[in-house]
């Protein structure tokens, strides 16, 4: 059954900050409030949808317990009743999945960290591979992908590259990325043919807002320094590389990517908020839930969770035993959606078997 006073309470606090929005308020309550209405927005449709439509199936129950209907009208309403029927069943469904809890992040953008693990040059060239599948992914999407750093690899790919993704909805997809990708193929260089596994490290970061991270400007040990690798003159005569130590948390973040100074310290102001909120966010959930290690998307970066195997053209998700034959396309981004569904469904089943 579903909670009849918690559907009533949403559908007031929904009405409330509408009306809240149309008055006046100063910036950050504002933005709070806004943020706040947007994540009502699809529980409110879907309450209002399975709503409609038990109210339609009372009408043809209704009408079925008249005794005076005609046998033609009643064939014609009970068939109606199962298609009404069949139709709550599903819009219930979807709004008990709507009510699980969610995280407040999931709507905004993501810090993407990729970085070559055990392999040498092999697992550069494969962390370049898995961010260009990222590239892909995103512009299918429609959504933005901003360099924020890149150390590039000897051999080519990276050593490490981090960017943000900016569009709706991109942290809800991509937190299930974060973890060990683990490739199995014959590199290049491989003069014998034989199939080698090296790995990299996928972190997935809320990009937090200011209203989420307060961070004082004395806290800050800011560098400044010239730019390293291609770039000529500029290079050479320009401090346009930032370097930003935040002092409680040791927290250090470095970007370069961009000739202008301004830009690469809002950039790399950026990068340290969405790694101190990503800190305070690990830190709760810990707290929250001893067995966060066996939850599908919880973030842990040693866990190896997926293996490329090219010689079989098989992808295998090793959380939820998921195993596509279809490598090809998902290293272009467009079958990537199958494995990130098959984890979120797994996930919402998960968390709806906890509450039953």
């Amino acid at each position: 059954m579903l909670p009849v006073e918690k559907l009533d309470l949403i559908l007031r606090r929904h009405a409330e900050l509408s009306a809240r929005l149309s008055g006046e308020m100063d910036s950050t309550a504002f933005v709070a409030a806004s943020r706040e209405l947007a994540g009502l927005e699809e529980i409110v449709a879907a309450i209002k949808d399975y709503r409609a439509q038990t109210r339609e199936l009372s009408d043809i129950e209704a009408m079925l317990a008249d005794p005076g209907l005609d046998r033609e009208m009643r064939d014609m309403a009970m068939e109606e009743q199962g298609e009404a029927l069949a139709k709550a069943e599903k819009l219930e469904q979807a709004l008990k999945v709507s009510l699980l809890p969610k995280d407040a992040a999931d709507d905004g953008n993501a810090i993407l960290e990729l970085r070559a693990g055990t392999g040498g040059d092999e697992a550069a060239l494969f962390a370049g591979d898995l961010f260009r599948m990222y590239q892909r992914y995103a512009e299918l999407h429609g959504w933005k992908v901003d360099i924020l750093s890149a150390s590039d690899g000897t051999a080519g790919g990276y050593k490490e590259i981090i960017a943000e993704v900016a569009g709706r909805g991109v942290f809800a997809r991509l937190k299930y990325e974060s973890g060990v990708h683990r490739v199995q193929r014959v590199p290049d260089t491989e003069t014998q043919g034989r199939v080698h596994t090296s790995a990299a490290t996928v972190a997935v970061l809320p990009q937090a807002q200011e209203v989420d991270v307060e961070i004082n400007e004395a806290d800050l040990k800011i560098d400044t320094m010239r730019a390293q690798g291609a770039g000529g003159q500029h290079v050479n005569k320009t401090e346009s590389a930032i370097r930003i130590t935040h002092l409680p948390t040791g927290t250090v973040v470095a970007v370069q990517e961009e000739r202008s100074q301004h830009k690469n310290r809002a950039k790399a102001m950026a990068l340290l908020r969405a790694r101190i909120f990503d800190a305070q966010r690990q830190k709760l959930d810990y707290e929250r839930a001893a067995d966060r290690r066996s939850q599908v998307g919880s973030g842990d970066r040693s866990e190896r969770i997926r293996t490329y195997n090219f010689p079989q053209g098989r992808l295998t998700d090793h959380r939820i035993n998921l195993t596509l034959y279809k490598l090809d396309k998902i290293m272009i981004g467009e079958a990537l959606d199958e494995v990130i569904e098959a984890l979120i469904t797994h996930h919402q089943a998960a968390q709806l078997a906890e509450q039953a």
